[in-house]
């Protein structure tokens, strides 16, 4: 076989040429298009901002790794859209890069390409991702990575493919923690076949799970003393119905998958029509098909388990994404000899084009929010709020208490400075939660902000706010949303400051 056409090997080429060259640049683009569309944030924008502050080795539902990276992009930085942007990209950057490795064990450079690329047309990562998620983007990332190494050792087995391999199974443990059923049915699809197999228990396959705990253990120390803070907002989310959720579960199930895989089935049958079905069976590697195969049947049966016995009703695309974001590679390794197929420029063109599609309405947003007259988090006129607060006299540090996390993430953005806390009903009681950020604030000789936003505070936020403290005179500031209609109504805000060393009795 011909070296520069043997999976796994990169075809030589001019650089410009290069796949990974163009992916930097689309997240470039990405990063440039955010920074300039608004200095407003998103929910998980804000809750990043908000966790970041210090460094944890655990955040409420969420496992810590992401907020450690941006931490340590904040660094660089500074707590912005910018930090922001550039850590998200640079993920979703990986993700595409480590499942075009992982292609390149089974396919050519074309075919790999597809495989990575084709990830664009499942929206819970071409779109959604974009728009606002974090966690999902890195545990994604952590499987790509995952299946590459295990394609690889599934090839060749090493010592040091194995340490790989336990470092991104613990790192994708501290990413999210369903990463634990893909790498599990991962595993046991793998175990499955006799290739793989006797793969998986070569020489050295041992530092695969000692690289695994030692990532891991830290923070299981941690998720042991929180279990129920880190399990309860999930164990919501999937509103567990025993009694009577089977038929409401089946078709939240049904249309997970169908929401992440239908639009990339239909962009390829439209390129491939009926090759998919009519070119012989002759798989790259069927051993490899044969993973891909019990692992989806594994996944299945897992998730239609949790239907049926723990009456689980709901089942997000954010959630489907990490478990299914292989089946493209799967489908053109089930079918390597499209990878010559006339209509194959047809099926480039189309990924091509919707990757332009998304940049141009990620670019977009807070228009389409004022033609639809609806004005979005990334309409709020967060700058001159800003300014306005400078002008009332506040001094932008101290500490911050806002009535809803997005504010307070937004507001740590534009006050660097400051400690930024959230009081809200999430928080437990708001009035004993104000009254304690303003106590350790005076202890400490600094001032305090209260503020909310009309559109996000919750119903009677002041009155509970102040019911621990002293009744301050509350401010209003009225700004005009950006990229919104005239005669759309101002966003009103509400704060009062009190400046460090004035006179105040709790």
């Amino acid at each position: 076989m011909n070296v520069s056409t043997a999976p796994g090997a990169l075809a030589p080429r001019q650089p410009l040429a290069h796949p990974l060259l163009w992916l930097m640049a689309i997240a470039l683009a990405h990063v440039a298009v955010r920074v300039a569309v608004s200095p407003a944030l998103k929910w998980d924008e804000a809750e990043q901002l908000l966790w970041s502050q210090e460094l944890a080795l655990g955040y409420g539902a969420q496992p810590p790794l992401y907020t450690w990276l941006q931490w340590l992009v904040n660094q660089v930085f500074g707590p912005s859209v910018l930090a922001l942007a550039a850590l998200k990209h640079t993920l979703l950057a990986l993700t595409y890069a480590l499942m075009y490795l992982a292609g390149r064990e089974l396919l050519d450079g074309r075919g790999a390409w597809w495989a990575s690329a084709s990830m664009l047309l499942l929206p819970p990562l071409g779109w959604f991702s974009v728009r606002d998620h974090t966690h999902t983007i890195l545990v994604t990332a952590m499987t790509c990575g995952a299946w590459w190494l295990l394609l690889r050792i599934a090839r060749r087995p090493r010592p040091l493919e194995f340490a790989l391999l336990g470092l991104v199974c613990g790192l994708g443990m501290l990413s999210k923690y369903s990463f634990a059923l893909a790498a599990g049915a991962m595993l046991l699809a793998a175990l499955s076949v006799t290739e793989t197999r006797r793969a998986l228990l070569s020489r050295g396959w041992w530092w695969a799970p000692v690289a695994g705990l030692l990532v891991v253990l830290p923070h299981a120390t941690w998720l042991a003393a929180h279990l129920a803070e880190a399990t309860a907002g999930t164990i919501g989310k999937m509103e567990i119905q025993p009694e009577n959720g089977l038929g409401k579960g089946l078709l939240s199930l049904l249309g997970g998958v169908a929401g992440t895989l239908a639009l990339w089935a239909l962009f390829a049958l439209w390129a491939f029509r009926a090759a998919w079905w009519r070119t012989p069976w002759a798989p790259a590697a069927p051993w490899a098909q044969r993973v891909f195969v019990r692992y989806v049947l594994l996944i299945m049966l897992a998730l239609l388990g949790m239907v049926l016995f723990a009456g689980v009703t709901t089942f997000k695309g954010r959630w489907m994404l990490p478990l299914l974001c292989m089946a493209p590679l799967a489908a053109f390794a089930a079918r390597p000899q499209l990878q010559q197929h006339p209509r194959g420029g047809r099926y480039t063109a189309a990924i091509l084009a919707v990757a332009t599609f998304i940049l141009a309405v990620a670019g977009v947003r807070p228009w389409l929010s004022g033609l639809r007259g609806q004005p979005d988090e990334l309409n709020h006129p967060v700058a001159e709020l800003a300014d306005a607060l400078r002008a009332a006299g506040y001094d932008g540090a101290g500490t911050i208490i806002a009535a809803d996390h997005i504010l307070a993430g937004t507001l740590r953005a534009r006050f660097p400075h400051a400690t930024v806390r959230p009081c809200t009903p999430a928080q437990g009681d708001i009035g004993a939660c104000v009254a304690d950020h303003v106590q350790r604030a005076g202890k400490s000789g600094h001032g305090w902000l209260l503020v909310s936003r009309a559109d996000g505070a919750a119903p009677g936020w002041w009155a509970k706010a102040q019911a621990g403290i002293a009744p301050q005179a509350i401010q209003s500031i009225h700004l005009p949303f950006h990229m919104m209609h005239e005669d759309t109504s101002p966003a009103h805000y509400e704060y009062v400051w009190h400046a460090p060393g004035s006179a105040y009795q709790p």
